[in-house]
């Protein structure tokens, strides 16, 4: 059984939340507002089933009393099959609840900004790094979310050597999460002529977005450089300086963003993006005081790590997280990833309840 003061803890928590959405100081900073909302909604399944499961308790006391003053067996039979029904009910209430608690992450409702990277292989690695943006892209669109670019590099064939993008949708990162890591491809390039399979890869970021509550700027750390933006887009380019570029000088870190007509924009792009990856030195920084935490997770692992083969003369996607191996990868190449993103999911969820127990 669950215990019930910890319940109820996190019910007052959501009330508290709910309460502060409502006050004139929080309604008057957006930034606030947002944060609260999105750690509002992150509670909202879980206080649905903590009722519900505190309504289960009491109708399985009210069943055990009443079969007590039964009177004839057919009323007592009766009685009892409902009590049995009811304590399944409670059973699969208290997993659920379990899973709620132990497998919420405080990003999962963060929006995101994924950053793909061509690796080994030349040109058929950015051919490729273009082939996985689309593949997230009919993702995203499948799921009703938006995608903005931030920034691109682009090959001479075009293939991405870099794109950087924003997925803008509610469980975004719970989702996309899963995606950090080598992305190893084999198949024949377009730029053999012999017809061998070469293998190339590219590399994938996935970075919650942090908002300014989360992650404070200082103006004074920021050195802010604008250029003419290069590449398409339009008459503007080579006109104006309205590309920009930041770096950050206590880390050494530098965004820039160029995809925008405007200075500002693209201005406050690239502080969207300087935020995320400051959040993500954050989130580093406290994971490596848990000893051996990253190993524990299934889908947030270095990014570093291979973590995906595709290989299209088989028309085979493996998983190496979790030994899975579909022959869908025509499918999942237009963004049908649902079936691997649920598998990890799935698996982590397993692996942090086991832990747990």
């Amino acid at each position: 059984m669950l215990d019930l003061r910890q319940l109820e803890e996190i019910e007052k928590k959501y009330e508290r939340l709910n309460e502060k959405m409502a006050s004139k100081e929080v309604l008057s900073n957006f930034e606030l507002l947002a944060r609260i909302r999105r750690e509002q909604a992150s509670l909202e399944d879980l206080v649905e089933k903590i009722r519900s499961y505190k309504r289960v308790l009491r109708d399985i006391e009210t069943a055990e009393e009443m079969i007590k003053e039964s009177k004839g067996e057919g009323e007592e039979t009766y009685l009892k099959e409902e009590l049995k029904n009811l304590k399944e009910a409670k059973e699969k209430l208290e997993e659920e609840i379990k899973e709620l608690i132990i497998g919420r992450d405080p990003n999962d409702e963060k929006d995101v900004i994924v950053e793909i990277r061509a690796g080994t292989g030349g040109e058929e690695a950015s051919l490729f790094a273009a082939d996985l943006y689309r593949a997230y892209q009919r993702y995203a669109e499948n799921r009703g979310w938006k995608t903005e670019v931030i920034d691109v590099s682009t090959s001479s064939m075009g293939g991405f050597k870099e794109i950087i993008f924003e997925v803008k949708g509610k469980g975004a990162y719970s989702k996309l999460k899963f995606e950090s890591g080598v992305h190893r491809v084999q198949r024949i390039p377009i730029t053999e002529s012999s017809g061998r399979i070469h293998t190339s890869a590219a590399t994938v970021a996935v970075l919650p977005e942090a908002d300014e509550v989360e992650v404070k700027i200082d103006p004074k750390d920021l050195k802010i450089e604008t250029f003419r933006a290069s590449g398409p887009g339009g008459q503007h380019v080579n006109v104006t300086d309205s590309a920009v570029r930041i770096t950050h000088l206590p880390t050494g870190l530098v965004v820039q963003c160029q995809e925008e007509r405007s200075q500002l924009q693209n201005r406050e792009k690239a502080l969207k993006l300087l935020r995320a990856r400051l959040y993500e030195l954050l989130q580093k920084e406290q994971a490596e005081k848990i000893a051996q935490e990253r190993k524990k997770q299934v889908g947030t692992g270095d990014r570093s790590e291979r973590i995906r083969t595709y290989n299209f003369p088989q028309n085979r996607v493996t998983d190496h997280r979790i030994n899975l191996t579909l022959y869908n990868l025509d499918r999942v190449m237009e963004g049908d990833l649902d079936e691997i993103i649920e598998a990890l999911a799935a698996a982590e969820r397993a692996k942090k309840l086991e832990e747990a127990v």
